[in-house]
């Protein structure tokens, strides 16, 4: 376990490809095997452990995708992706916009969680009350869990050095939820993800990030974290929670990550067979440790596989690009 000192000098143009593919890749590795929370079920159905990519089973909440698919997560955050390489910045109206068409439609097989079906229901509310006034796309749902910490690595990429920095993360999060503990726990996430695009090692951002948001829970969470680190990531998951709120989900992942810091594919392969919602902690264990390691660490194939590998590609140059420059 990477601990201190430097794993190995990595350019920005090669933290950010992993932060982004890692993200992806996480978030697709659980698709088959997503919140199966009874372990003895997942061993049943995944001998030895998931070993990633699978298709859903029928009955799965993801029934209907195929191996390579993106859950519901990762289909929002592909939906933030493109909307930031086309625009070049963050725009709540863009991305909220391309969110109401993608999961409105009736075209659209995939889940709908609390955080989607409450952000629709407030769109059509206040447009059947304000047939054509603008609406702002910050008043998305009372919802408290992944939905925006598992698609903002390409987000903490275009604008980790801006001042406002940590405000634009506020407003991509009000996009689809509207609640002070989201708000906080992917702005820890964003604080991590620059601190890494910075060079540091995982540990160090992560104390650093604690230490910037002394006295909150996330804080709090991060140093249980910290502190847990002598436990196997199954023990240290079920203690925080396999569930999806980010009081338990975030400090699971950022567990896991500390226990796997050199290692991409095993990281997801443990966080996958701890279940619960293995999806929304491989996407942030993805991006962090794509961004640590480098777009190599995250497997080719893996990369390959994506349905939206075409998508991904050529948006994730339109950041590099636009990031690199800034910089």
């Amino acid at each position: 376990m990477q601990l201190s000192g430097t794993i190995k000098e990595l350019s920005l143009d090669l933290r950010i490809r992993g932060a982004i593919w890692g993200q992806f890749a996480g978030d697709a590795f659980c698709l088959g095997s997503h919140w199966i929370y009874d372990l003895a079920e997942l061993e049943r159905r995944f001998p030895g452990g998931p070993h990633g990519f699978e298709t859903p089973a029928a009955g799965h909440y993801h029934f209907g995708k195929r191996s390579g698919d993106l859950t519901h997560y990762g289909d929002g955050a592909l939906l933030l992706l493109r909307s930031l390489a086309e625009r070049g910045r963050f725009d709540a109206v863009d991305f909220g916009s391309r969110f109401v068409a993608l999961f409105d439609s009736s075209s659209y097989q995939g889940y709908r969680d609390h955080a989607t079906k409450e952000t629709l229901t407030k769109f059509h509310t206040f447009r059947s009350l304000h047939p054509e006034a603008a609406f702002s796309f910050q008043d998305g749902a009372d919802d408290d869990q992944p939905a925006t910490v598992s698609r903002l690595a390409p987000l903490a990429a275009l604008h980790f050095r801006q001042e406002d920095f940590l405000s634009i993360v506020e407003h991509a999060t009000l996009v689809t939820q509207n609640n002070d503990r989201a708000v906080t726990y992917a702005q820890a996430h964003a604080l991590i993800l620059r601190e890494l695009f910075s060079g540091s090692l995982f540990l160090d951002a992560i104390r650093s990030t604690a230490e910037l948001m002394a006295g909150s829970e996330v804080a709090e969470k991060l140093n249980a974290a910290m502190a847990a680190r002598h436990l196997g990531a199954r023990e240290a998951t079920l203690s925080f929670g396999q569930s999806c709120p980010l009081a338990s989900s975030f400090p699971a992942a950022v567990h896991c990550t500390l226990r796997h810091s050199g290692d991409f594919a095993e990281a997801l392969r443990v966080t996958a067979a701890t279940g619960g919602d293995n999806a929304g902690r491989a996407a942030m264990i993805g991006a962090w440790l794509g961004c640590t390691l480098g777009v190599e660490a995250v497997p080719r194939q893996w990369r390959e596989d994506l349905t939206a590998q075409a998508v991904i590609a050529d948006s994730v140059e339109h950041i590099v690009a636009a990031s690199c420059d800034g910089g």
